[in-house]
C-alpha cells in the first residue's frame, strides 16, 4: 500500500469519524432538550398530584367529621 493510499484511507476514516461525532452531538442535544421538557412536565405533574392529595385529604376529613356526628 502506497503512502497516498494510506492517506486516502486515513482521510476516509477521519471523515466517517467526523460524521459520527456530528450525529452523536445532534442526538445528545435532542436528548438534552427532551430531558429538560420531561423535567418540566414532572414538576407540573407533581404540583397537580399535591393538589389532588389536598382535595382527597379534605374530603377524607369531611367524611370523618360527618361519620363522627352520627
Amino acid at each position: 500500500m502506497t503512502i497516498d493510499e494510506r492517506l486516502d484511507r486515513l482521510t476516509e476514516r477521519h471523515e466517517a469519524l467526523t460524521q459520527s461525532v456530528e450525529l452523536l452531538l445532534r442526538t445528545t442535544e435532542a436528548n438534552s432538550s427532551q430531558i429538560a421538557r420531561n423535567a418540566e412536565l414532572i414538576a407540573k405533574n407533581a404540583t397537580h398530584i399535591a393538589a389532588l392529595v389536598r382535595v382527597a385529604e379534605s374530603h377524607d376529613n369531611r367524611i370523618s367529621g360527618l361519620e363522627g356526628q352520627q
